[in-house]
């Protein structure tokens, strides 16, 4: 009785930790309603950043990174790229801090067709970006990723170290 009762007490923290990530299934299209919800998770930061609908985010005019990849590029080529080093830039249009010890994001460069232009990127690089940063990445790609829950990445960046990039001026 009392493992079933441990049993059922971790699938619901994991639940409630992968809840956090806004969208299961993930194919690189963005969810219907990408907004935060009013209330944080106890989990959250306290200056957790808000989600801003991935439409709304201007990723006109990011330039591919010199030596780097684009995000239509990583998902081209994932296959021959699987554990390997890339460095993208782009820009953050989605945050889910702190789930499974990570920040999550989603980057877009503007290159790609729907469901191949946005790259979920893991990090536990410090400040956390913010939505609308243009950031330079660099991270192991992993492809066909499943972390269970329903949570699948045909790709994704992980570990990467993320470096945000000053604004232009205009």
């Amino acid at each position: 009785m009392l493992k079933a009762t441990i049993a059922s007490a971790l699938a619901l923290a994991a639940v409630v930790s992968l809840s956090a990530c806004g969208n299961k299934q993930e194919t690189a299209a963005p969810a219907a309603d990408t907004t935060a919800p009013a209330s944080q998770p106890a989990t959250m930061p306290e200056n957790h950043p808000v989600a801003t609908p991935a439409a709304e985010v201007d990723v006109a005019g990011v330039a591919k990174p010199e030596g780097g990849k684009t995000v239509a590029e990583i998902y081209a080529e994932k296959d021959a790229l699987a554990d390997q080093q890339v460095t993208l830039r782009g820009k953050v249009v989605k945050v889910n801090a702190g789930v499974m010890n990570m920040d999550w994001l989603h980057v877009r460069d503007g290159s790609g067709a729907e469901g191949t232009n946005d790259l979920t990127v893991t990090t536990t690089a410090k400040p956390t970006p913010a939505v609308g940063d243009t950031v330079l990445v660099t991270g192991k790609v992993a492809t066909n990723k499943d972390y269970g829950m329903g949570y699948q990445y045909p790709v994704i960046v992980e570990q990467a170290q993320v470096t945000v990039e000053p604004a232009a001026t205009p």
